[in-house]
């Protein structure tokens, strides 16, 4: 058991650290020498990196960023497996994916900033489940293109996911994961939400 968790402990923080990868960052550095973070939100995401980089920059991100997530939940469902690691409630993946969208949210790199979560979660999610991931994915394109707000389709398609998971017969924890993480990035929205209901928040174009 000892020897359990100090796998676990070993992979969790390994996902931390590659869900504090600041993407959006690191491009805008590259490209233009600036720091995201004095643009906009000051978020390093997708969102806030377009009114630096454009739509290049933001597909870029957004995509960068879901494998983010994608990438150590899937590696952890192989190593749950290969090392008997708590694989009866599908507890590691879970844990992989809270650590991911910390780590983007809270980055070690940033000084404990970051963006919203959103791709990376969403990433996560098609990890546990791709057809979860796939209606989330679709969800938050509808929304987002027929308002032309980002934080709007974020929003909507974030609240459905626990309830996707409940459809598709998910592991109670891949459930719990899906409303609380859905919760914390909710709460990463609060300023945009006070935007939307002020009619202030910004469209895409």
């Amino acid at each position: 058991m000892e020897v359990k968790i100090l796998y676990t402990l070993v992979i969790i923080i390994a996902a931390y650290l590659i869900g504090s990868f600041p993407t959006g960052y690191v491009l805008v550095k590259a490209i233009k020498g600036e720091d995201i973070r004095t643009y906009g939100s000051g978020s390093t995401g997708a969102t806030n990196v377009k009114r630096v980089l454009g739509k290049r920059g933001f597909f870029t991100v957004m995509f960068l960023d879901a494998f983010k997530g994608l990438i150590p939940v899937v590696a952890a469902k192989v190593l749950a497996n290969k090392l008997g690691l708590f694989t009866e409630i599908g507890l590691l993946p879970v844990l992989v994916a809270v650590a991911v969208i910390l780590g983007h949210s809270k980055s070690i790199f940033l000084g404990f900033t970051g963006g919203k979560s959103v791709a990376s979660g969403v990433g996560t999610i098609f990890g546990l489940s791709w057809p979860v991931g796939l209606i989330t994915a679709i969800v938050w394109s509808i929304i987002t293109y027929a308002s032309r707000y980002v934080s709007l389709g974020s929003i909507i398609a974030v609240t459905i996911t626990p309830f996707l998971m409940y459809f598709f017969k998910a592991p109670i924890s891949y459930i719990v994961y899906c409303a609380l993480g859905g919760l914390y990035i909710i709460y990463l929205h609060r300023e945009n939400i006070q935007r939307l209901i002020s009619g202030t928040e910004n469209k895409v174009r």
